[in-house]
Protein backbone atom coordinates (compact mmCIF):
# COMPACT_ATOMS: atom_id res chain seq x y z
CA UNK A 1 0.00 0.00 0.00
CA UNK A 2 3.12 2.03 0.72
CA UNK A 3 4.59 1.79 -2.59
CA UNK A 4 1.63 2.79 -4.45
CA UNK A 5 0.85 5.70 -2.48
CA UNK A 6 4.60 6.44 -2.78
CA UNK A 7 4.14 6.21 -6.53
CA UNK A 8 1.22 8.16 -6.32
CA UNK A 9 3.57 11.37 -4.87
CA UNK A 10 6.12 11.00 -7.24
CA UNK A 11 3.62 11.07 -10.17
CA UNK A 12 1.80 14.76 -8.40
CA UNK A 13 5.40 16.33 -7.61
CA UNK A 14 6.42 15.37 -11.43
CA UNK A 15 2.82 17.06 -12.74
CA UNK A 16 3.30 20.04 -10.33
CA UNK A 17 6.87 20.44 -11.49
CA UNK A 18 5.73 20.17 -15.01
CA UNK A 19 3.26 22.78 -14.73
CA UNK A 20 5.57 25.31 -12.95
CA UNK A 21 8.51 25.14 -15.65
CA UNK A 22 6.11 26.66 -17.80
CA UNK A 23 5.53 29.90 -15.61
CA UNK A 24 7.21 33.07 -17.36
CA UNK A 25 9.43 35.15 -15.58
CA UNK A 26 8.47 37.96 -13.31
CA UNK A 27 9.18 41.14 -14.74
CA UNK A 28 8.96 43.09 -11.32
CA UNK A 29 10.63 46.58 -10.97
CA UNK A 30 12.86 48.07 -8.45
CA UNK A 31 10.68 49.34 -5.47
CA UNK A 32 10.60 53.41 -5.13
CA UNK A 33 11.03 53.36 -9.06
CA UNK A 34 7.05 53.68 -9.90
CA UNK A 35 4.22 55.59 -8.06
CA UNK A 36 0.39 54.68 -8.37
CA UNK A 37 -0.60 58.05 -7.87
CA UNK A 38 1.74 60.05 -10.50
CA UNK A 39 0.57 58.65 -14.15
CA UNK A 40 -1.52 55.36 -13.84
CA UNK A 41 -4.54 56.78 -14.31
CA UNK A 42 -6.17 55.36 -10.74
CA UNK A 43 -7.05 58.60 -8.71
CA UNK A 44 -8.44 60.00 -12.02
CA UNK A 45 -10.61 56.50 -11.81
CA UNK A 46 -11.70 56.76 -8.32
CA UNK A 47 -12.81 60.61 -8.49
CA UNK A 48 -15.47 59.65 -11.48
CA UNK A 49 -16.83 56.55 -9.70
CA UNK A 50 -17.22 58.78 -6.83
CA UNK A 51 -14.97 57.76 -3.86
CA UNK A 52 -12.92 60.29 -2.18
CA UNK A 53 -8.92 59.82 -2.69
CA UNK A 54 -7.60 62.13 0.28
CA UNK A 55 -6.16 60.54 3.22
CA UNK A 56 -8.37 59.27 5.92
CA UNK A 57 -8.19 62.11 8.21
CA UNK A 58 -11.38 62.10 10.66
CA UNK A 59 -12.31 60.11 13.11
CA UNK A 60 -15.15 58.66 11.49
CA UNK A 61 -13.10 57.45 8.53
CA UNK A 62 -10.25 56.08 10.73
CA UNK A 63 -13.53 54.15 12.58
CA UNK A 64 -14.87 52.99 9.34
CA UNK A 65 -11.10 51.37 7.91
CA UNK A 66 -10.95 49.47 11.70
CA UNK A 67 -14.35 48.37 11.33
CA UNK A 68 -13.79 47.21 7.42
CA UNK A 69 -10.57 45.34 8.42
CA UNK A 70 -12.06 43.77 11.43
CA UNK A 71 -15.10 42.14 9.41
CA UNK A 72 -12.60 40.93 6.61
CA UNK A 73 -10.99 39.32 9.69
CA UNK A 74 -13.83 37.96 10.86
CA UNK A 75 -14.67 36.92 7.47
CA UNK A 76 -11.40 35.25 6.84
CA UNK A 77 -11.83 33.37 10.72
CA UNK A 78 -15.69 32.07 9.77
CA UNK A 79 -14.36 30.49 6.17
CA UNK A 80 -11.49 28.63 8.45
CA UNK A 81 -13.82 27.70 10.40
CA UNK A 82 -15.96 26.22 7.97
CA UNK A 83 -13.09 24.64 5.82
CA UNK A 84 -12.35 23.19 9.39
CA UNK A 85 -15.79 21.62 9.96
CA UNK A 86 -15.57 20.16 6.24
CA UNK A 87 -12.17 18.94 7.00
CA UNK A 88 -13.15 17.02 9.74
CA UNK A 89 -16.28 15.77 8.42
CA UNK A 90 -14.84 14.42 5.69
CA UNK A 91 -12.08 12.37 8.00
CA UNK A 92 -14.72 11.35 10.64
CA UNK A 93 -14.72 8.04 8.61
CA UNK A 94 -18.43 7.51 9.67
CA UNK A 95 -17.69 7.76 13.12
CA UNK A 96 -21.09 9.71 13.97
CA UNK A 97 -19.66 11.27 16.99
CA UNK A 98 -16.96 13.33 15.07
CA UNK A 99 -19.98 14.01 12.23
CA UNK A 100 -22.02 15.54 14.67
CA UNK A 101 -19.39 17.59 16.10
CA UNK A 102 -17.83 18.82 12.81
CA UNK A 103 -21.46 20.09 11.56
CA UNK A 104 -21.73 21.95 15.19
CA UNK A 105 -18.85 24.12 13.71
CA UNK A 106 -19.88 24.18 10.50
CA UNK A 107 -23.09 25.63 11.70
CA UNK A 108 -21.91 27.53 14.43
CA UNK A 109 -19.46 29.36 12.22
CA UNK A 110 -22.19 30.21 9.60
CA UNK A 111 -24.69 31.30 12.69
CA UNK A 112 -21.37 33.54 13.60
CA UNK A 113 -21.16 34.92 10.05
CA UNK A 114 -25.22 35.38 10.00
CA UNK A 115 -24.96 37.44 13.25
CA UNK A 116 -21.78 39.60 11.60
CA UNK A 117 -23.43 40.63 8.92
CA UNK A 118 -26.79 41.50 10.39
CA UNK A 119 -25.49 43.41 13.06
CA UNK A 120 -23.00 45.40 10.55
CA UNK A 121 -25.92 45.44 8.14
CA UNK A 122 -27.90 47.00 10.80
CA UNK A 123 -26.15 49.53 11.93
CA UNK A 124 -25.13 50.58 8.25
CA UNK A 125 -28.59 51.06 7.82
CA UNK A 126 -28.96 53.14 10.81
CA UNK A 127 -25.83 55.37 10.41
CA UNK A 128 -27.24 56.17 7.16
CA UNK A 129 -30.63 56.87 8.27
CA UNK A 130 -29.75 59.25 10.73
CA UNK A 131 -26.49 60.15 10.65
CA UNK A 132 -26.56 61.62 7.06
Amino acid sequence: MKRKSFKKLILAMAVLLICLSFSGPLLAQESGTYSFSEDSGLNAAANRAGYDVAEASTVEDIIGIVIYLFLGLLGVIFFVLVLYGGFTWMIAQGNEEKVKKSTAVIMDALLGLIVVLAAYALSYFLINAFWK
